[in-house]
């Protein structure tokens, strides 16, 4: 016997916009899109008490990389080999008061200081006063400054005035930011920037800076510079350094002085900053 059935309570068929969701199915992450934006570690999940192991391991290789840097020795002969072929001609080595890495990291007073060799070598060149000189220091990551310093100088050569005297690049092992007032003094230059590598964090182990000082001599002080942070492919570009570096230098020679007098208020046109978010997507590959 066939039990009659009433239409009004049969179940409409799902449509194929209309699939009910399997709840044993993997949901997806809502925070995957901000992680897109961010390489900060945020949201990271959780494994009982502690995180998934994959978060643990990226935490230890991102440790483990910021500790290389501070410990990877520069490559001097490399680094001449690339100013070299990038056609800012032979450069000049010297080294800090720091004889070794240990001491360098517990002395920073005397990563600020010449080793005398090295003083003695730089005065005995008499060199011709220039407008501008840059100095290379491997600072607290050899590998910011093996990496990212001769592009970053290759962008900036031509935004600078074409009648400035360009001083050769000096090479500092063991160096602090400080040194570069010395130096500056000894090769008689009106302005030093000097190109450090950065204290590394767990997401940025080869982060350059770039710290201008005028007129650098002996004793300036950190208020009297100007830094530009953060210069890598995935931080900022190396177009973007080099436009805010020669707008600083040009700056710095008008007002006769660098620091907080300085204001980096430079405007970039929207066709300038199409342009060098173009160049910087290209360096991000």
């Amino acid at each position: 016997m066939v039990s009659a059935v009433d239409s009004t309570s049969r179940t409409a068929p799902l449509s194929a916009n209309a699939v009910e969701a399997d709840p044993g199915a993997p949901q997806p992450d809502p925070w995957e899109t901000l992680r897109r934006f961010t390489r900060a570690r945020i949201a990271l999940g959780r494994s009982g008490g502690s995180v998934p192991t994959r978060a643990l391991l990226d935490f230890g290789l991102a440790h483990a990389q910021a500790r290389d840097a501070v410990h990877t020795a520069l490559d001097v002969p490399a680094l001449q080999r690339a100013l070299l072929a990038a056609g800012f001609g032979a450069s000049l080595q010297v080294r800090s008061a720091v004889d070794d890495r240990a001491t360098y990291l517990r002395r920073p007073d005397l990563g600020r200081l010449l080793a005398a060799a090295s003083r003695a070598a730089l005065a005995d060149l008499h060199a011709d006063a220039c407008d501008l000189l840059f100095v290379i220091a491997d600072g607290l990551s050899a590998r910011a400054a093996q990496t990212h310093a001769v592009p970053l100088l290759e962008q900036a050569r031509p935004l600078l005035p074409p009648h400035w005297r360009i001083g050769p690049v000096v090479i500092v092992t063991q160096g602090r930011v400080a040194l570069g007032d010395e130096i500056g003094t000894l090769l008689r230059a009106q302005q030093v920037v000097v190109c450090i590598g950065e204290r590394p964090g767990l997401s940025s182990p080869d982060s350059l800076g770039l710290y201008l000082t005028h007129v650098p001599r002996p004793g300036r002080t950190d208020a009297e510079r100007n830094c530009i942070s953060n210069v890598r492919p995935e931080g900022l570009s190396y177009a973007q350094a080099a436009h805010k570096l020669a707008y600083l230098l040009n700056g710095a020679r008008r007002l006769g002085k660098s620091g907080v007098d300085l204001k980096d208020d430079s405007e970039v046109s929207a066709m300038e900053a199409s342009r060098l978010a173009r160049i910087a997507l290209q360096e991000r590959g």
